[in-house]
């Protein structure tokens, strides 16, 4: 959830880190820092955005070819100063000077029993922070290498984690680690010499333009970066050949990152949707299972069920999933909370394909979900990411990369929607392994499919009639969404949204349970928005909203042009430029993702960042 960056150079390098900082906010804004070493060790720490801290370091001149940098989502200690890092330790008899300098992201499990047994031997804690620790314990194992104390310090850690160290005593390196937190080297060159510098980071977008040459750290992992030169081996000192830690060449493009005429990043990523379908799809020309991977007919001739495991959208993505697969593929689906079914004792099926759903590939619950699935026998893994070099992409024995695009806003916009048009090919894969999809089904399918941009780009025309909902929703405390079979999912999902980025408490409810609680909490102060598709659960619908009519309460209707529903008293009505069967929920979802964020605009928070909450979820 928090961001790193950290590097060795033979020349200043602090601009580049908290340029890194700037690409990774969206992943922890609550404070920021660096530290460098310039003799001794020297900091600039805020609990403002990084464009304070950057002002900030240019004020008191900080600079240095050795740094490290980050950007934090508070876990342990309230948003503050002393809780912001980078943490130093100043070692048993503090002499003014810090001794080791640190940042981390991840939770320490043990950081209680670390902390006491650390206090008993002198040291002295400034924070509330679980990072402070691992600084202190560093400090009690050097012993002149910094990287020795690194390793002894992760042999006595519990829990997920991220690090980057350096000591006052050892100018011009860094030594890092990771467990269950992303971290990735970036080999850099100075005056077109590759290997002059080097640099790590929890995203390779942190260091855009500065190096394309790319390794991704294992599990376990340990790096010593050093002016020319660098290392990684694994908890137990054994170091990689090149093959197996390969430099590959990414394009992380720092340009993704650019607002352009947009307001926000959510803005700017709800009207990129139109061009993130069509780069999902790009390619697609027919149904076949090798658009998951190699070897994917063979897996999916040998399942009889799906369990789909993801947390927040991508879970609702799943729920959408789910009536596709069981009523396209004719194939029996679960959906599971990963966080939930990693705790709880299931019945597992050899046959059943585990299928996971993730924007960033590094959410630490569904990373967890997938190994507790595997060590229970499941062998057939696929995942639906967005980013091919995730960890969950290398864990995964099959894969479809979504390709919206880099995703800045925490709400999460097309990032879902593509998910879902992922997710409508593995059911259409899947019902032609199973016999049950005929080739009229899929030409109709795919024409559909490759229709999607342009319907989406005629949604988003509806803009001007959603912000004068907003209007409304600015004023309200509350709100309800209802919908029916597959539409309860993204009315689910447009709650979500809008709690999220308003603050506005929303619930979402398939509409039929409306008698069996929720209708008595509708009153005229309570907006009640409606998915309302012309399908064949259209006419129950509408005796739904009949119900919250009858008790005084105030509808939000997003109907297909053709459902007969039209505006009176209590009753607004926006009509979808047309009806998209199967497909409609990726259009549904559009005018709720745009209601959430006029009215959060509206409101005056923070669109981007809401509070409390971060965009990769790399923590329990």
């Amino acid at each position: 959830m928090c961001g790193i960056v950290a590097g060795v150079s033979g020349r200043d390098i602090v601009p580049v880190l908290v340029q890194g900082l700037q690409r990774l906010e969206y992943r922890g804004y609550d404070s920021c820092g660096v530290a460098v070493h310039a003799g001794g060790l020297k900091r600039a720490r805020s609990t403002s955005r990084v464009a304070e801290l950057v002002q900030q370091v240019q004020k008191e001149q900080i600079a240095s070819g050795t740094a490290i940098a980050h950007t934090r989502w508070a876990t342990h200690g309230a948003p503050a100063v002393h809780n912001a890092h980078p943490h130093f330790s100043h070692g048993v008899t503090p002499d003014g000077a810090g001794h080791v300098a640190l940042v981390h992201n991840g939770i320490i499990e043990n950081h209680d029993e670390l902390r006491a047994e650390l206090q008993a031997k002198g040291y002295v804690f400034e924070s509330q922070t679980d990072t402070e620790v691992i600084a202190h314990l560093i400090d009690s194992l050097y012993d002149g290498d910094v990287f020795v104390a690194l390793q002894g310090a992760v042999a006595q850690l519990h829990g997920a984690f991220a690090l980057a160290v350096f000591h006052k005593d050892e100018p011009h390196r860094v030594v890092g680690a990771r467990a269950g937190s992303p971290l990735i080297l970036g080999v850099g060159s100075v005056d077109g010499v590759v290997g002059g510098e080097h640099f790590i980071a929890s995203d390779a977008m942190a260091l855009a333009g500065v190096t394309d040459q790319i390794v991704y750290l294992e599990e376990g992992d340990l790096v010593d970066l050093q002016l020319g030169r660098y290392w990684v081996t694994n908890a137990q000192g054994r170091a990689y050949e090149a093959a197996e830690r390969p430099v590959k060449t990414v394009l992380a493009h720092s340009g993704a990152a650019e607002l352009g005429p947009f307001r926000h990043y959510m803005q700017k990523e709800i009207f990129e949707q139109p061009r993130a379908i069509g780069d999902t799809l790009e390619g697609v020309e027919t149904i076949t299972p090798e658009l998951f991977g190699d070897g994917a007919y063979s897996v999916f001739k040998d399942i009889d069920s799906v369990l789909i495991l993801a947390c927040g959208t991508s879970y609702y993505s799943g729920c959408t999933a789910k009536y596709w697969l069981e009523s396209i593929a004719r194939i029996p689906t679960q959906v599971e909370v990963a966080s939930e079914y990693r705790y709880r004792t299931s019945v597992p099926n050899p046959r059943t394909l585990i299928v996971t759903i993730t924007q960033s590939g590094e959410t630490a619950d569904t990373l967890a979900a997938l190994r507790h699935a595997q060590s229970l026998g499941h062998k057939h893994t696929l995942t639906i990411c967005n980013v091919s070099t995730s960890a969950m992409v290398r864990e995964c024995k099959l894969a479809y990369i979504t390709r919206a695009g880099v995703e800045i806003g925490v709400a999460s916009t097309k990032a879902f929607t593509t998910q879902l048009a992922g997710l409508f090919l593995l059911t259409l894969a899947l019902a032609q392994v199973r016999g049950v999809l005929t080739e009229e089904q899929e030409a109709d399918h795919l024409k559909a499919m490759r229709h999607l941009p342009v319907a989406l780009q005629a949604v988003l025309a509806l803009e001007p009639q959603i912000i004068q909902w907003s209007e409304d929703f600015a004023r309200m405390d509350n709100a309800l969404f209802l919908g029916r079979g597959l539409h309860y999912p993204i009315a689910l999902e447009g709650a979500l949204k809008l709690k999220e980025i308003s603050y506005i408490h929303a619930e979402a409810y398939p509409a039929g349970e409306l008698k069996h609680g929720p209708l008595a909490l509708v009153t005229s102060a309570m907006p009640v928005v409606t998915v309302a598709p012309n399908d064949t659960l259209l006419e129950k619908l509408k005796s739904n909203m009949q119900e919250v009519r009858a008790r005084g309460g105030v509808l939000y209707v997003l109907a297909d042009g053709d459902t007969r529903i039209k505006s009176a008293e209590g009753m607004h009505v926006i009509r979808m430029p047309e009806h998209y069967g199967a497909l409609s929920p990726i259009l549904h979802v559009v005018p709720l993702q745009l209601l959430a964020y006029h009215t959060a605009l509206a409101k005056g928070t923070d669109v981007d960042k809401p509070r409390n909450l971060a965009k990769s979820v790399t923590v329990e």
